[in-house]
């Protein structure tokens, strides 16, 4: 990928989030483990501490088994060492388990959290989004942030208790030697803000390609027959291998500012420690330490040159946490175009009529997909959208559920604004047969029991027979058990459109919504789908957008939408008696087209 990918929206979206500390706003997803983090967290503390026991026995046993040839201390020293050494690992094992299973929880409760916002959100959400943003938001970030954050809070208390027993240690033994090793530290630590900002900068881009990958790859899964028929498969790698070009400049440029920390601090670390070795010559021949001060006080300033050695690396790590917790309140933070009033009430039933009043719809501020469209539809009644396409057919039913909401006018039902009843009540009065049916992972009874979960065995059969999915159905080893590919991609377009119709039977909803429900398929599946759906729509209210004009020609009401007007509405032979007009211009069309 070029060097604009970082102009791309998804870019856009990541860079324009506001960098807030929202550390404190994760309590609730540990407040129902706090005893367990807690736990972890104060048996870190003598994980650490028993690093510096270790140092301080070498005092002991250099003075007074080296030099003073004690047997006692011989003895126990040696035993001491290693009892301690048993319960630290114990400890560490403990502390390990405790953090990982902590961290999971916070993890899945997140993870949770983020996907019922995902389902929040309205349609014009997903129309602005793509897959890779929300795999990375939605599901990667929940990992880096609560399994990151809990693993270097116990990283932080382990490290800082031991680095304060070993300085204790150090103290202990040579307060003059502590302080030309704790300067060199402090020196060495404090070079990791001057590369804070930046690396803020690069770990940001590297958010950004990380989306773009997944997006890449779900691309060439779910594209995979495009990509193939129209031999896509060089422009796809050329571009694949541009965007890895990308990551690894910025990968190159993490190392460039971050990569000459450790060698850096190692350099001054050492520096301290040779400075200390020189001190230590003059202190031991003028008598003021002792052999074993020294032996201790080394192993205690090798133990504590560890954790600083490191400190730079894991900044890093610490910071993708971080900037993980902050994007994650940022997704939290959305606001969902399309929600229920505080004072909704419920959808009963439609008895009377569903209207258009005054209605104007734009997807983008100023371009208007509909323009003043004005209808009544009485229940019962089934009505056609017609015209050419762009026309505005699929956006004018999309409003009816409320996928989207009109930006000027409404839509009532008997008299009253959909806007004014629960989401959930509202679409429980629409069944959906859209064009391209999704299909869930699982079995076609999975599937079809979407539309009302708890149907007895007898609704399932007799929504597969509506359907006419029953022959299909024998033919199949499984049955209604059988397991579907992914998106149903084993199933024919006909038969993705009867499970879908069964789908709709079952859920049993007055009002039928077909989004060009057979435009896609051949003659032959086109009559087997239509006699399913003259099942379907039986006594009830419709609304049809259709492709092919045959399909409508017994509606009770045909309207003719022409760039996101109503330009003619009527029956089928009201229409075709219009001289010059619109309906009849496209119905001979099709019908010389046919003849032909």
């Amino acid at each position: 990928m070029t060097t604009n990918i970082f102009t791309r929206p998804l870019g856009d979206v990541i860079r324009q989030q506001p960098l807030v500390a929202n550390y404190k706003k994760m309590w609730p997803f540990v407040k129902p483990y706090w005893f367990r983090a807690v736990l972890g967290l104060v048996l870190a503390l003598p994980v650490g501490a028993l690093d510096a026991t270790v140092a301080l026995f070498l005092k002991y046993y250099t003075d007074d088994v080296l030099v003073k040839k004690d047997a006692f201390f011989a003895a126990w020293i040696p035993v001491l060492i290693i009892a301690f050494v048993l319960v630290q690992s114990i400890l560490t094992y403990i502390v390990k388990y405790l953090n990982t299973w902590v961290g999971n929880k916070i993890t899945l409760g997140v993870r949770k959290k983020l996907f019922q916002k995902l389902l929040s959100m309205h349609s014009g959400y997903f129309d602005k989004v793509d897959s890779g943003f929300v795999m990375m938001r939605f599901n990667s970030d929940a990992d880096t942030a609560c399994n990151g954050l809990i693993n270097n809070l116990r990283m932080i208390v382990t490290r800082v208790f031991s680095s304060v027993t070993l300085v204790g240690v150090l103290l202990y033994n040579s307060w003059q030697l502590t302080l030309i090793a704790v300067g060199a530290f402090s020196v060495a630590g404090g070079l990791i803000f001057i590369v804070r900002r930046k690396l803020e900068e690069l770990v940001r881009d590297t958010v950004i390609v990380s989306s773009i990958a997944m997006r890449a790859y779900n691309e060439a899964f779910s594209g995979n027959r495009t990509i193939f028929a129209y031999n896509l498969q060089d422009d796809q790698i050329t571009r694949f291998n541009q965007l890895m070009d990308s990551a690894f400049n910025l990968n190159m440029g993490m190392i460039k500012h971050t990569g000459w920390l450790s060698p850096v601090m190692h350099f001054i670390v050492s520096l301290g420690l040779a400075l200390v070795f020189w001190q230590s010559s003059s202190m031991i021949v003028a008598g003021k330490i002792t052999s074993g001060n020294f032996t201790s006080f080394v192993a205690a300033l090798l133990m504590l040159y560890t954790p600083v050695k490191t400190m730079g690396d894991n900044y890093v790590e610490i910071k993708k946490a971080f900037l993980a917790i902050d994007r994650i309140f940022e997704v939290f933070s959305l606001k969902t175009e399309i929600a229920d009033k505080p004072s909704a009430s419920t959808l009963s039933g439609i008895h009377k009529e569903i209207r258009f009043e005054n209605l104007s719809f734009a997807y983008t501020p100023g371009v208007w997909v509909l323009k003043d469209i004005n209808l009544t539809v009485p229940v019962g009644h089934t009505v056609a959208f017609v015209g050419n396409s762009g026309g505005g057919k699929s956006t004018i039913v999309s409003l009816l559920p409320r996928f989207y909401d009109p930006q000027k006018g409404r839509v009532t039902v008997d008299g009253k604004d959909i806007r004014d009843f629960t989401l959930s009540s509202l679409r429980d009065q629409f069944a959906v047969v859209f064009q391209d049916n999704f299909l869930f992972s699982g079995t076609i009874r999975d599937n079809i029991l979407i539309g009302r979960p708890g149907a007895t065995e007898a609704d399932l059969k007799e929504a597969v027979k509506n359907a006419h999915l029953d022959s299909f159905i024998a033919s199949l080893k499984d049955g209604l058990d059988t397991v579907l590919g992914e998106r149903g991609i084993t199933l024919s377009g006909g038969q993705r459109q009867r499970v879908a119709i069964a789908r709709a039977f079952i859920k049993n909803a007055p009002v039928i919504v077909l989004d060009e429900a057979t435009s896609a398929l051949d003659n032959k599946s086109e009559a087997v789908v239509q006699k399913a759906l003259d099942n379907l729509t039986k006594n009830k209210t419709v609304f049809v957008i259709a492709h092919r004009l045959s399909t409508v020609e017994n509606a009770d009401t045909i309207v003719v939408l022409n760039q996101g007007e109503i330009v003619e509405q009527g029956t089928h032979q009201q229409l075709l008696d219009i001289e010059g007009g619109a309906y009849a211009a496209l119905y001979n069309a099709q019908f010389k087209h046919k003849k032909a």
